[in-house]
């Protein structure tokens, strides 16, 4: 198995990336970095020995000072390269460039100079270089006024705040697990490119994302609407929305019954998409799911006895937990890349309705287990 090394591996791309390997435990090994090795020599150059690819993604993107971000991304590589060069191995190196490289800013420049100082080594030590040109990354549990436009634009909208738009220009995108698929494919290749122009994926103007997500915030947020989702651009644009709301602040969301001298009615699920509807009985004590999906949307609708929903997000500690009972029917939305599990915990059984905005396809289940 190959063993794979990330710097900035607690970043927005690098945390992504790190989860997104370490689903793929029969091909790789991840060797954990620390931010502090850059500060040990001795401890950097012990972490590059054990690696047979390293993935360097860390990096300054803003600083009220330009030139801060050009020197402290120029003396990351820099110590980068005096680890390998005291390595007694020379692995395939991955370096994650920026399409500001074509720009005269401090940003462009660092990544550009950090990218050839890199070539250059590799070609001296007939190691395997990739220099990755990447364009705009967006997708879910970015930081907002860091990593992108969209990660700004979703806090703001799911805070109460109005964002407000200052250079309206076209944006080619590139969703976060596009992006991890490309970096996967270069490890598994380990072919020498040492310019590769990583193609976005969606381009869009910053007001049309703006006005998306101002929808999406309108059907779902304030009115618990599943909005359309016509094209995967818009699923991804939904999903990286979603990971901005605050679970224990919106869910469980409780849905209005009409009750007359007939019984009750409730609108369980509105939406503007297909999809999948099920429903399941779970006996006392039992617990299902155990879970997580990476890019499907899910509803847990308790309509009959009482549950206990429990939400972890992967790799993380925390546990949220939610209880909801049938007499005052509500639900919890799944979000992506938070294991969930449902428990009956009442002494009748459990009636709970299921909708996921896909049907399942036993090739492509997007279906990961692990208990919460």
């Amino acid at each position: 198995m190959k063993r794979i090394g990330i710097t900035g591996q607690f970043g927005f791309v690098g945390s992504y990336l790190f989860n997104r390997i370490s689903l793929l435990k029969e091909e790789f090994t991840l060797v954990p970095f620390r931010r502090a090795y850059f500060e040990d020599t001795i401890a950097l150059t012990q972490w590059v020995s054990q690696c047979d690819v390293i993935i360097h993604l860390a990096a300054m993107n803003r600083h009220p000072d330009p030139q801060v971000v050009h020197d402290t991304n120029l003396d990351l590589v820099l110590k980068l390269l005096e680890a390998l060069e005291k390595a007694p191995s020379a692995p395939h190196v991955i370096f994650s460039s920026s399409t500001q490289e074509e720009r005269e800013n401090p940003y462009g420049k660092s990544k550009k100079e950090g990218r050839v100082l890199l070539r250059e080594w590799a070609a001296e030590h007939g190691a395997p270089f990739t220099g990755m040109v990447i364009p705009n990354v967006f997708g879910p549990f970015g930081k907002p006024f860091y990593n992108s436009v969209v990660a700004t634009f979703c806090y703001q909208l799911c805070n109460g705040e109005q964002p407000h738009i200052d250079n309206d220009g076209l944006l080619k995108l590139i969703y976060v697990d596009e992006l991890a698929d490309v970096i996967i494919a270069a490890i598994r290749e380990e072919q020498d490119h040492s310019l590769l122009l990583v193609p976005h994926t969606s381009e869009s103007y910053v007001s049309e994302i703006l006005e998306k997500l101002q929808a999406y915030r309108h059907q779902y947020l304030e009115n618990g609407i599943f909005p359309a989702l016509p094209d995967k651009f818009s699923q991804q644009l939904f999903n990286t929305f979603r990971s901005f709301i605050n679970l224990a602040d919106y869910f469980p969301y409780q849905l209005k019954q009409h009750a007359d001298n007939r019984g009750v009615f409730v609108e369980m699920i509105k939406l503007h998409q297909g999809g999948q509807v099920s429903f399941s009985t779970t006996l006392p004590g039992i617990t299902r799911g155990n879970h997580f999906h990476t890019r499907k949307i899910e509803r847990f609708l308790v309509i009959k006895g009482k549950a206990l929903i429990e939400l972890r997000k992967y790799n993380t500690t925390e546990v949220l937990r939610f209880e909801l009972d049938g007499n005052q029917p509500s639900y919890v939305d799944m979000p992506i890349w938070y294991t969930h599990n449902i428990k009956n915990i009442g002494t009748d059984e459990l009636y709970t309705v299921f909708w996921i905005n896909e049907f399942f396809d036993p090739q492509d289940a997007d279906t990961y287990f692990e208990v919460v």
